[in-house]
């Protein structure tokens, strides 16, 4: 398998801090701001972790380095599927900690405007709501942009993935 799809080249985008990286959970497009990105990698094997929350799928060795995997689809309560060919995980930092995120599919950087963005609409439903930053108005379609901070609650959360409370 492809041990890394990409790795992000940050310098490049300093002059310009509004860029996202989007993928696809199904038939919609996700994105978060790029600075939270370190890198695209391939699906890996994932060692299950017993007694962790349904969307944390376990963790792998990226490198020799130990990082919890969660589920963007599980943890965004949408109904799982199967992976495939095109399921990737994006690596992120939160709380000075490594992430892998599995989604769909990565589709492309974009330099979005905050003109472009909107405040997410008051869904008053669901705790998803709450990982929406933004709305991005992009040509004719909308781009669901997520806080990686809310999303990963590093809080519950220690780098084996297992409840830091539990």
């Amino acid at each position: 398998m492809q041990e890394a799809i990409a790795a992000l080249d940050h310098t490049e985008m300093d002059d310009d801090g509004q860029k996202y990286l989007t993928f696809t959970i199904g038939d919609v497009t996700y994105g978060f701001h790029i600075s939270r990105v370190t890198e695209i990698i391939g699906l890996q094997r994932i060692t299950v972790v017993p007694d962790v929350p349904r969307y944390v799928k376990g963790v792998i060795n990226l490198r020799g380095k130990v990082i919890p995997l969660v589920d963007v689809r599980a943890r965004v309560n949408l109904p799982e599927i199967d992976y495939h060919d095109r399921t990737c995980i994006i690596v992120v930092e939160v709380g000075g900690k490594s992430v892998g995120l599995v989604v769909d599919a990565v589709s492309e950087v974009l330099a979005i405007d905050e003109s472009q963005i909107e405040p997410p609409p008051d869904f008053r439903a669901g705790k998803t709501a709450q990982y929406i930053s933004g709305m991005a108005k992009v040509e004719d379609s909308v781009k669901v942009l997520l806080d990686a901070d809310k999303l990963l609650d590093m809080d519950d959360l220690d780098t084996t993935g297992r409840r830091a409370s539990a």
